[in-house]
Formats: structure tokens, C-alpha cells, sequence
């Protein structure tokens, strides 16, 4: 690793406290927040292609038209203030021209994924109903995709309907072009009786197109757990990285389609429950894959974190040419060298992951959340941490963040659960991505997320909290437990 990169690494745990700032106040409609641009900025959560990302929210225990646990996704805008300040629109099976009906206990919005699903440019919604009924059975599942555009959301498409009880389609999601022909595809968990599978259902999502959906790999007595997507092979396509567990089953696998079928990239016993982020975190141009909150195979003979105290990374380098792994695997702990805070039973450290450029330097930040961490006396009350390699093979470092911190909003409370979500994106149009951290617990369950601006330069700014009641919106429930990445 070069001198260059190792004194970025330790210039990022230095300024890793660049994380914050905006008030926010709020209105809801369907409409966009902010003039929208002449073109779309084509920027991944732009939904109305103005130039500023939106942060996407699934609040799939959300109250609607009375129904409990119907659902919906409130999408704050993005603006030059960040998020807060700009309004936001909620978007539910209410909706105009979104497909399904409003029901109780459907959970819209438990999985939400961002894409250009039809290439024009404005960022949609692709949105998990995973408890969903159909003529097929209760709780078949569905996946719709909500279409952006300059002045909001524009109807929707049904890309996806479980054909069983309980095939609970809609529970996980990613999106990606992983068979290379130039239309996004979906990846998506099924479930049939004993066994479970991940599929994908190909592109183009126009009408009359084919929604029979292709099987990437499948298991007895077991399921999918976790879905990311990245070039994890460099040849400038997409792969699907699946971690999976069962009965004495487990493991996480790359699956890759370049040579026309699904094939093994990689693969491991250790497993997630929780979440995996791509990125290119020691800065040489391949993409790595981070696994969070890693657990071992219990019929395996070792696994890569021996030192599992509150939970560990696993970050599986890649290396130029294409090969995952080749620049070999890392465990992170609360007990690493340089990172904030102390490794204690149940402090989920790992549990919820993202990753963005913070400061633009080429080399991907891991921003990390554990919403069951402690802060003093308070259980559950949740941290953050902006993690930054110091090279190939080597643990990540980074500091530690709460309600607690100095400039961070609030106080830390048991069950806030700050830290359920983590998200990045470039709300307020610096080109400095910022970082959102969801706190479902807030305000006796209502709910909320963080915003932490990056600045571009000059101080650290605060940390500032979006709300249901800033927002004005009605309804909400566990508000910040799901953020689209």
C-alpha cells in the first residue's frame, strides 16, 4: 500500500467527524420539492432529476387510510439546504396509479430499493409488499417499481407477484444489470414450502414484457438473508452478492451471470443476518465486498473472525484483473486498532451498512451502524461509525457517533435504536456525499433519521434530526428502520 493511501486512510479517522447539518421542516404531496432540472442528472436517488439525491424511507408499519401496518415509503427531497427543508411525498398502494390496494398488514416499504429502472434518466422506487395477498395466496408478496420523474412520481408497474401463500416476494431486494444487455434487472427472494431461492426478474419493465423470473441459486431448510449488488469481477457489469442461512446451513456467495449462466465468484461459510455493502475501500480500483455482523457456518471448521465480541466486518478485498478476495480479508471490531468505542455482548456492531466517497479522495467509506449498542446506562440506544481502510488485509478505523456526541441532535436514550439504518448520498448537492442514519425508536416508536451533512470545507457542521412531525406526516411508525440504498 502506498504512502499516498495510507495517509489518506489516516487523514479520513481524523476528519471522519465531517458527518452532518440542515433543520428540517417539511410538507408532504406527490410532487417534487425542489425545481426540477432541464435534464435529469441521472444521479441513483434522484427520483425528479434536479441534481440533489432524495432519501427514500420504508415505513412498512406505517398507518394508511386507516389501515395498520398497510405501509407506505416517504421520499424526503433532497436541496441545497440537505434534507429536512425541502418537503417530502409519501408514496403508497394509495397512490394514484401505484398498483395494489391499501390493506392491513401488507408492510409496503419493508424492503425499497433505487434505480433507473427504465432509462430515462430519473431514479424510481422498486418497492417490496412482502406480506401482500393475491388470487394466489396470503402473503404471495409483490414488487412494484414507482417511476420518477421531473415533477414526482408517475404511477407505477407491477414487476413481480408471488404465485403461492407465503412465497413473501418483496422481502429482499437489489437491483442491477446482471445479465448485461443494458436493462436493470431485479433480484429477489422466493419461498415455496421448504425451500427458498433468490431469482431475478430480467428487464425491460415496459408493459407486456416478460415477468417469468430467472433462478440464481436455491436451498433446502434454508433462505436468502441479505442481497448486494457490485462489479465484484471488473469486467463493468453487475454481480449479486447472497449471504444465507438455514438449518446447519450457511454461508454468502457472489453469483455472477457474464458467461450467460449463473456462476460462483466467491464464496465463504461465515454468513450475515444483517447486511453487506460493496465498495472500493483500499482505493485500487477493484470492489471490495463488506460483510456485517459476520457468523460462522456452526458445521465449519474455522471462519475469517475468530473475534466476534459485539459483532465484526468481514471485508473481502478484490484486486485488479476481477478477483474477489485476491487482496485478500480483513475482521473489524469495536476491539481494532482505531476504532471508537468498546466491543461488549449485543452491540450489533455491523448490523446495517452503506458506503460512499465521503470526501471524494477515490477511496469508499464504510459507514457503519449498531442499533443495540449502549451509551452509558442506556440499552439500545445505538451508535455510528464512518470506517476508513488503512490497507488491503487490515482492519477498517474509525470513530464512534451517538445522540450523545458533541453536535449530534438529541440525547441517547434506551431503545432509540439509532443507527437501525445507515444511508449515504449527496443531498445537498456539494458533491460531497452525506450520511443518513435512520432511529426508529425515537419519540416512543414515531420515529426519525439523522442528518449528517459532509462539509466540503470549513467546520464540522451538526447533526440535525428529520421527523414524522416535521414532516408533517401521519401514521408513521418505526420511522428510519428501512432507508433505500
Amino acid at each position: 500500500m502506498s504512502k499516498h493511501v495510507r495517509k489518506t486512510a489516516r487523514n479520513k479517522i481524523l476528519a471522519a467527524g465531517a458527518l452532518c447539518a440542515a433543520t428540517a421542516l417539511g410538507v408532504t404531496g406527490l410532487t417534487a420539492g425542489g425545481a426540477s432540472a432541464a435534464e435529469p442528472s441521472k444521479l441513483r436517488a434522484d427520483y425528479n432529476g434536479d441534481g440533489y439525491v432524495d432519501l427514500a424511507v420504508g415505513v412498512p408499519d406505517a398507518t394508511v387510510d386507516g389501515k395498520a401496518k398497510a405501509g407506505y415509503v416517504n421520499v424526503v427531497w433532497g436541496g441545497a439546504s440537505g434534507l429536512g427543508k425541502h418537503g417530502s411525498t409519501t408514496v403508497s398502494q394509495g397512490t394514484p396509479g401505484v398498483p395494489g390496494t391499501v390493506e392491513a398488514g401488507d408492510g409496503f416499504g419493508k424492503a425499497v430499493a433505487s434505480d433507473d429502472m427504465n432509462g430515462d434518466g430519473y431514479s424510481d422506487l422498486v418497492v417490496g409488499t412482502p406480506q401482500e395477498d393475491n388470487d394466489a395466496g396470503l402473503g404471495a408478496g409483490t414488487v412494484a417499481v414507482v417511476w420518477g420523474s421531473a415533477s414526482g412520481f408517475k404511477g407505477g408497474f407491477t414487476a413481480a407477484n408471488g404465485g403461492f401463500s407465503d412465497a413473501s416476494y418483496g422481502a429482499l431486494l437489489a437491483t442491477g444489470d446482471f445479465d448485461k444487455d443494458g436493462d436493470k434487472d431485479i433480484a429477489l427472494n422466493t419461498h415455496f414450502d421448504e425451500s427458498s431461492s433468490v431469482a431475478t426478474r430480467q428487464g425491460p419493465f415496459t408493459p407486456g414484457s416478460s415477468s417469468e423470473l430467472s433462478k440464481v441459486t436455491g436451498w433446502h431448510f434454508g433462505g436468502p438473508a441479505v442481497l448486494t449488488s457490485g462489479d465484484f469481477d471488473g469486467d463493468g457489469g453487475d454481480d449479486l452478492a447472497i449471504s444465507y442461512d438455514g438449518m446447519e446451513i450457511s454461508g454468502t456467495t457472489v453469483q455472477s451471470r457474464a458467461s450467460g449462466s449463473w456462476q460462483s465468484l466467491w464464496s465463504t461459510a461465515d454468513s450475515t443476518d444483517n447486511a453487506m455493502a460493496a465498495g472500493d475501500f483500499d482505493g485500487d480500483g477493484s470492489t471490495d465486498l463488506a460483510i456485517g455482523n459476520v457468523q460462522p457456518n456452526p458445521e465449519a471448521d474455522d471462519t475469517h473472525c475468530e473475534d466476534r465480541l459485539g459483532g465484526a466486518i468481514l471485508t473481502v478485498y478484490g484486486k485488479q484483473g476481477g478477483k474477489l478476495g485476491g487482496g485478500g480479508t480483513s475482521c473489524t471490531t469495536q476491539s481494532s486498532l482505531e476504532v471508537g468505542g468498546t466491543a461488549e455482548a449485543e452491540d450489533n456492531f455491523g448490523a446495517h451498512l452503506a458506503t460512499g466517497n465521503l470526501d471524494r479522495d477515490g477511496v469508499d467509506e464504510l459507514v457503519v451502524g449498531a442499533d443495540t449498542e449502549a451509551v452509558g446506562t442506556a440499552k439500545n440506544a445505538g451508535s455510528y461509525w464512518v470506517l476508513a481502510s488503512l490497507g488491503a488485509g487490515k482492519p477498517l478505523a474509525g470513530p464512534a457517533f451517538s445522540q450523545n456526541s458533541a453536535g449530534v441532535a438529541g440525547t441517547a436514550e434506551a431503545d432509540d435504536r439509532f443507527g437501525a439504518a445507515v444511508a449515504t448520498g449527496d443531498y445537498d448537492g456539494d458533491t460531497y456525499p452525506d450520511v443518513a442514519i435512520g432511529a426508529p425508536g425515537e419519540d416512543a416508536k414515531k420515529g426519525g433519521v439523522w442528518y449528517a451533512p459532509t462539509p466540503k470545507d470549513g467546520p464540522v457542521p451538526p447533526v440535525t434530526s428529520v421527523t414524522p412531525g416535521k414532516l408533517g406526516l401521519a401514521g408513521a411508525r418505526s420511522y428510519g428502520a428501512v432507508l433505500s440504498h
